[in-house]
C-alpha cells in the first residue's frame, strides 16, 4: 500500500472532516497543504481547523495537525519552502510508526510535498519590490495579465488577487528566463493515494456560499484588529480569498453586501481552478458525497488505502 494519503479537492468539499475521521481510523497525523492555514492570526479567512497547541504540536480533536498556525502573515512562504518542511514531517511521522496524511486544496503544495518540484531559485528582494510597486501602480489584474502572457499554465492556477504567488512566478521568470510552470514537471517522489469528495456542482456551490456567509463578518473583524495596527493588509497572508474584499470594505471602497458577493464569486472561480488542477494533475479517487458523513468517507478511503 502507498505510504501516504493525500486528501484533496475544491474548497468547502469537506477535506478536513474526512482527514480527521481518517486519522482516527489509521492512527495518523495530518500535514496541511493549504497555503493560507499555515499563517497565524488569520483564523477567519483561512477556515483554519479549530485546535490548540500542546507540547509544541497543534492538535485538532486530539489529532496532530502540522503546518497550521506557524508563520506570521508578513512572512513569505513559497512551494519550495513548504516542500522542505512537509518532507521532513513525512519522515518524522513515519519514524513514529504513524501514517502521514496530507490534506489541502493547494494543488502546487500537494505536488511539492510529494517531491514533485524541481528546485526553484532563491528570492530576490529587489525584483520582488519592483514587481510589488508595479502592482501598486498598475493594479493586480495588470500584473496577472503579464503572467498570463509569459506563463499561461501558471496564470490558470494562480488567482489574480494572490499577489505573493503572482510576484513569485514573475520573479522566477526574470531570474531564470523560464516559466515557473516548467519547474512543476518533475514526477512525484512519494507514492500516495489521492482521495477527494465528489459533490454535485449545485451542492458544492451552496456549501461554498454558506461558508462565505459564515466567515465574512469574522474576516472584517480580522481586518479591523490587525490593519493598520500590526499589518499593512498587503502582507502575503492577506492574499487569502476574501481578505482583499474585506480590506476594501473596511476602507469604504466597497459596501459589505458588494464585498461579500465578490468574495463568493472569487471562491467559486478558485474552486473551479482547483477542480481542474486535480482532475488533470493527480490520480484522485473521488468518493461520492452521499449524505455528507465524514465517517462513511473515511471508511471508504481506509479501504482503498489498505488494498
Amino acid at each position: 500500500m502507498p505510504g501516504t494519503i493525500a486528501v484533496v479537492g475544491p474548497t468547502a468539499s469537506g477535506k478536513t472532516s474526512l482527514a480527521l475521521a481518517l486519522a482516527r481510523k489509521l492512527d495518523a497525523e495530518l500535514i496541511s497543504a493549504d497555503s493560507r492555514q499555515m499563517y497565524k492570526k488569520l483564523d477567519a479567512g483561512t477556515d483554519k481547523p479549530k485546535g490548540s497547541w500542546k507540547d509544541g504540536v497543534y492538535r485538532v480533536q486530539g489529532v496532530p495537525y502540522h503546518l497550521v498556525d506557524v508563520y506570521d502573515p508578513s512572512e513569505p512562504v513559497d512551494a519550495g519552502r513548504f516542500s522542505e518542511a512537509a518532507q521532513a514531517l513525512f519522515d518524522e511521522i513515519a519514524a513514529r510508526g504513524r501514517v502521514p496524511i496530507l490534506v489541502g486544496g493547494t494543488g502546487l503544495y500537494v505536488r511539492a510535498a510529494l517531491g514533485g518540484l524541481d528546485k526553484l531559485p532563491k528570492r530576490d528582494d529587489a525584483v520582488r519590490e519592483r514587481l510589488a510597486e508595479t502592482a501598486e501602480r498598475e493594479g493586480r489584474a495588470w500584473l496577472h495579465a503579464e503572467l498570463a502572457r509569459i506563463d499561461p499554465e501558471a496564470a490558470k492556477g494562480i488567482p489574480p488577487n494572490n499577489l505573493h504567488r503572482v510576484v513569485r512566478a514573475l520573479e522566477v521568470y526574470e531570474l531564470t528566463g523560464k516559466p515557473i510552470s516548467s519547474f512543476w514537471s518533475k514526477p512525484g517522489g512519494r507514492e500516495a493515494l489521492h482521495v477527494g469528495i465528489s459533490w454535485a456542482q449545485g451542492e458544492l456551490e451552496a456549501r461554498m456560499a454558506k461558508r462565505c456567509d459564515e466567515m465574512f463578518a469574522a474576516m472584517l473583524a480580522d481586518e479591523q484588529r490587525l490593519v493598520p495596527s500590526e499589518h499593512s493588509g498587503r502582507d502575503p497572508g492577506f492574499s487569502s480569498l476574501g481578505y482583499p474584499e474585506a480590506l476594501a470594505c473596511a476602507r469604504g471602497e466597497l459596501r459589505e453586501a458588494e464585498a461579500l458577493l465578490s468574495f463568493k464569486r472569487a471562491t467559486r472561480q478558485y474552486a473551479k481552478r482547483q477542480a481542474t488542477w486535480f482532475r488533470k494533475q493527480a490520480p484522485v479517487r473521488w468518493l461520492a458525497a452521499g449524505a455528507g458523513d465524514p465517517e462513511v468517507w473515511a471508511e471508504e478511503a481506509a479501504s482503498l488505502w489498505k488494498k
